[in-house]
């Protein structure tokens, strides 16, 4: 079989590059590696909740490894049969790595906060790139796309679901940091009505990181909907792209197709004219670095790997006082964060702990300026890729989220809680929900994500930005995609 464009992914990048080449008239191939979440299960609902999460919440996993690890000092991991589930926690050397696994990607399991960041600060991120046309026509398009909205404002301050959101804004507002309301995917209309009583209950349920079943506009309602409804784009499922190799007419790519076990059922190959990349940060950084070291892609260059990084992510809890109370009933789509990026590096979106019962707590999860980068090695004895990251590189992570929270806890009079990440531990400094790098623009890749050394092959998704993109990093990777796609039609096809 021959196929003009495959499109190995369904998250960010990959969505916006399937559907404006379906727009332009070329037929797209779409490999997922994880499963359509189209098909409810025994419960009826197809996604598992966040409270009790069953095998449906992790990819090939024999226990969850919840974020939250511990909760008053008792560890809340339980064993799941290993399922082909929602969110994977990929673990490497001092990180473990949170993806959203299925047809929509990384939209499946985020927390929906759409946020563009400052233009003042986009030239930190991708010099290369021309910020006034960023600003002006890709991050509008990719707003309108995603079905950006913004929480209606009188509502919010005083729906009971967001009297944590309160709480933190005060505390913020009281230490004389900047409080910004952030924009979501999440549609507010719809959460009013779960409220009200009128819908079912997702977001207030509380359902997030193991996918939502009703009112977040995950990719599967916009950009891939858009995309299946020209006619010109299948997506296969439980497929997973392990080989690509220059061919007569393009390129031969082997597939690997599994089922829910993890499983593998069948090997097909495909000959692709052109080949997207766009498994995310850490699908295509392993798959490029495996395919230069085994002889695949050798012409594929050094930058290839590196440039790696965990968008400083850091997560902290504070212990309030009892008459600072957060709410036992939290939406789980977070609404604000303290913006203190040009004074500490730190932007700090204001976290649900949405466990049901009053928790006296304020969690946070800082997106800071951290400089550390890692790098992406392919390991002959094992067969597998490492990533040289070590839990000592989050500590300028640590540092610049003090800069907040040292505050708050000063004026405030509270401390921090340390029974939320293990027994007697502060920061949740083990982990990541933002993985960017590894193939990064105009070093891996030209200036638009074609890779060097080989015409016909490309890179679309957060593997492209450097590290950090200082807020969270959706609609960037979604903007920056437009930017590319719009460029390799007009050029390229």
């Amino acid at each position: 079989a021959s196929v003009p464009a495959l499109v190995t992914g369904t998250g960010y990048g990959g969505a916006v590059t399937a559907l404006r080449l379906a727009q332009a008239g070329v037929s797209v191939e779409m490999v997922e590696m994880g499963r359509s979440w189209d098909t409810p299960g025994s419960d009826g609902k197809v996604f598992s909740s966040l409270l009790s999460p069953d095998h449906r919440a992790y990819w090939l996993r024999t226990r969850t490894k919840q974020p939250l690890s511990n909760f008053l000092g008792f560890p809340i991991d339980r064993n799941v049969t290993p399922y082909t589930g929602v969110l994977d926690a990929e673990e490497f050397s001092g990180i473990t790595i949170y993806q959203g696994r299925g047809v929509g990607g990384g939209s499946l399991a985020n927390g929906g906060m759409a946020v563009t960041p400052r233009q003042s600060r986009f030239s930190q991120i991708l010099p290369t790139v021309n910020a006034a046309e960023m600003y002006a026509t890709y991050y509008p398009r990719a707003n309108a796309t995603l079905g950006v909205n913004h929480v209606d404002q009188t509502w919010w301050e005083q729906s009971a679901y967001y009297k944590y959101a309160r709480v933190g804004r005060k505390h913020a507002q009281r230490s004389g940091l900047e409080f910004v309301m952030v924009p979501n995917v999440y549609d507010f209309e719809y959460m009013k009505k779960e409220q009200a009583g009128t819908a079912p209950k997702s977001a207030l349920l509380p359902e997030v990181i193991y996918g939502n079943n009703a009112g977040k506009r995950d990719l599967s309602k916009t950009y891939l909907a858009q995309a299946k409804a020209t006619g010109k784009v299948r997506i296969s499922a439980l497929h997973e792209v392990v080989d690509v190799r220059p061919a007569a007419g393009g390129y031969t790519v082997t597939i690997r197709e599994i089922n829910t076990s993890g499983q593998t059922v069948a090997t097909k190959t495909v000959t692709a004219a052109k080949v997207f990349f766009a498994a995310g940060s850490v699908g295509t950084s392993k798959l490029l670095v495996k395919l230069r070291a085994t002889g695949a892609l050798p012409g594929l260059n050094d930058e290839v790997g590196r440039g790696w990084g965990d968008n400083g992510n850091i997560m902290v809890g504070r212990a309030n006082h009892m008459w600072d109370a957060t709410g036992a009933k939290q939406s789980s789509m977070p609404t604000g964060g303290i913006d203190h990026w040009d004074v500490g590096g730190a932007f700090a979106e204001v976290a649900p702990i949405p466990a049901g019962i009053e928790t006296y707590a304020s969690l946070y999860l800082a997106i800071t300026k951290n400089p550390n980068r890692a790098r992406f090695t392919y390991n002959a004895a094992t067969g597998r890729v490492d990533l040289d990251w070590t839990t000592a590189m989050k500590q300028p992570a640590i540092t610049m989220a003090k800069s907040i929270f040292d505050k708050i806890n000063k004026k405030e009079g509270t401390i921090y809680r340390t029974d939320l990440f293990g027994p007697a531990k502060t920061w949740g400094d083990t982990f990541t929900y933002h993985p960017l790098g590894g193939a990064v623009l105009d070093k891996a890749t030209d200036n638009h994500g074609r890779l060097k050394g080989y015409a016909g092959l490309y890179v679309m998704d957060g593997s492209l930005i450097p590290g950090n993109t200082t807020v969270n990093p959706f609609v960037t990777i979604t903007a920056l995609a437009e930017r590319n796609i719009e460029r390799i039609v007009a050029t390229d096809f």
